[in-house]
């Protein structure tokens, strides 16, 4: 088992300026001055057309001329990566948080607020039909983490701290970190070396019987990791080609679809993923979310790569479907547009060492930095201007995300704390939350009921009440775990258009 040890703030500052920091933690550029800069303009920017390889591609809206709204999926199935053209201090209580093993209980598989809503049709005051709401089933009760030296994803119950499950997210342990969910609940998880991204179902009633027994194979819990591909809720792998572990991919992100309103059919979401590829340029793929083939391929070749080679970092969605990606360090944020894959290219301020991102309700992108002088930004993406928000109560805040209330939440490192900013005034409003027993924290997420989650590289994650700082619960039982990305769909739900 390796883990990236917690050392001192002069030591991981110096750490992150000489490129020697944990995973992917390296500096890229000088911090410059370390003054404050509260607004700077994005300087130059650059529009190109991406390259559009299907013929059947999903248009604008998200639909498919073959959009299947059944409950079921193919069983897993491998992409074909050739077929198409990758302050003020909290006070939080001392109450004792509840732990968790993440042992289940009975069999593992517990009551899930599934959305199962009825066919039945619907009208307007003035006797227009209207469509009813979509029948598939869906969840969002879970938080998906992947453990990245053990090759697996973990899926965890956010009401009860119980992991259901933990699968394989490729034939070998291939470093999983990033995870995105989609509208239905299920998850899309990217390997970073050898590259692929897998797509995993969250609920069994959805999986595919692949060998007629009448019964669905899948894990329910930690202990119960099944082999490669005998998993039947784990439906598609997608090789990427990529040959080194600092070239992803790592980027993921599903978009948000909705009900066509003449057919009242619900096309399949796709899903955004990124990586630098062997032609030393980034790319950012659309496959189809159904099979995992590869529909489009937009090529960056003026993206600025991290030093030590580190492609594209992060990425999420807005209401529109495009894409924002960011790199690691002071280097290009890229803005994909789903309609016609011509994409801009965004300079952030040199001071804006970027790590974790997210998007909000208004389609503005929020960076955690590992620089201190402005330890998040938040960028316009109508006035096309970047904010710095001023230190955050330590050395670094990393991954980052935004819930229904308009708070954005990042994890601190050095010392090891949650932080709140408000997404309105864009301002901190509390830079020192304690997280009791953290090492590392890496990543954070807000579950279905608006609680927080804080992924720790010290092998658990908490739950923490968003009004009282109080820890709720503490997952323990994960391995080397690295995911800081939208991990339980609720960053995807806040650009959803319904």
């Amino acid at each position: 088992m390796v883990r990236d040890l917690l050392v001192s703030p002069w030591a991981l500052l110096v750490c992150a300026l000489t490129l020697a920091c944990g995973d992917d933690t390296t500096t890229t550029s000088d911090s410059g001055s370390g003054a404050t800069e509260s607004s700077s303009d994005a300087s130059s920017t650059t529009t190109t057309t991406g390259t559009d390889s299907d013929a059947t591609t999903q248009g604008p809206s998200g639909s498919d001329t073959d959009s299947d709204s059944s409950t079921t999926e193919e069983p897993m199935s491998t992409g074909d990566p050739t077929s198409s053209s990758d302050p003020t201090t909290g006070d939080p209580t001392t109450e004792e948080p509840t732990t968790t093993t993440g042992d289940p209980t009975t069999d593992g598989l517990t009551d899930t607020d599934t959305d199962t809503e009825t066919d039945t049709d619907t009208e307007t005051d003035t006797g227009v039909e209207q469509c009813p709401p979509d029948s598939q089933p869906k969840t969002f009760d879970y938080i998906w983490i992947a453990n990245s030296s053990q090759g697996t994803v973990s899926k965890i119950n956010t009401m009860t701290g119980v992991e259901e499950g933990r699968y394989r997210t490729s034939a070998n342990p291939s470093q999983p970190s990033r995870t995105s969910v989609n509208q239905w609940g299920d998850v899309a998880v990217s390997n970073r070396e050898p590259g692929s991204v897998t797509k995993i179902l969250a609920l069994p009633e959805k999986c595919v019987d692949k060998n007629n027994n009448n019964q669905i194979e899948t894990s329910t819990g930690p202990n119960d990791v099944l082999p490669w591909g005998q998993d039947e809720c784990v439906v598609w792998n997608t090789p990427v080609p990529t040959t080194a572990y600092n070239m992803g991919p790592r980027p993921t992100a599903w978009e948000g679809v909705s009900q066509d309103p003449i057919t009242c059919e619900t096309p399949i979401p796709r899903l955004w993923i990124g990586y630098m590829g062997l032609d030393n340029q980034a790319h950012f793929l659309r496959l189809a979310g159904d099979t995992g083939a590869i529909l489009d391929d937009v090529g960056v070749p003026e993206f600025q790569f991290a030093q030590a080679g580190y492609g594209p970092y992060g990425g999420a969605v807005n209401s529109a479907g495009d894409l924002f990606a960011i790199g690691l360090g002071a280097v290009s944020v890229v803005r994909v547009d789903a309609a016609t894959l011509q994409y801009e290219i965004i300079q952030p301020p040199p001071t804006a060492l970027n790590y974790g991102m997210a998007v909000d309700q208004n389609g503005n992108l929020w960076t955690g930095s590992y620089e201190p002088t402005n330890n998040m930004w938040h960028y316009d993406d109508q006035t096309k201007q970047w904010t710095g928000l001023g230190p955050g109560g330590g050395t670094w805040i990393l991954g980052v995300q935004v819930d229904q209330e308009g708070r954005v939440w990042g994890a601190g490192v050095t010392p090891c704390r949650l932080v709140e900013a408000d997404v309105e005034t864009k301002t901190f409003t509390n830079t020192n939350i304690a997280l009791p027993g953290c090492g590392q924290p890496w990543g954070v997420s807000i579950d279905n009921e608006g609680y927080v989650w804080v992924v720790d590289k010290a092998n658990q994650a908490f739950k923490v009440d968003p009004d009282t700082y109080q820890v709720e619960l503490v997952v323990t039982g994960l391995v080397d775990p690295y995911t800081y990305s939208d991990m339980t769909g609720q960053g995807l739900k806040l650009v959803l258009i319904e």
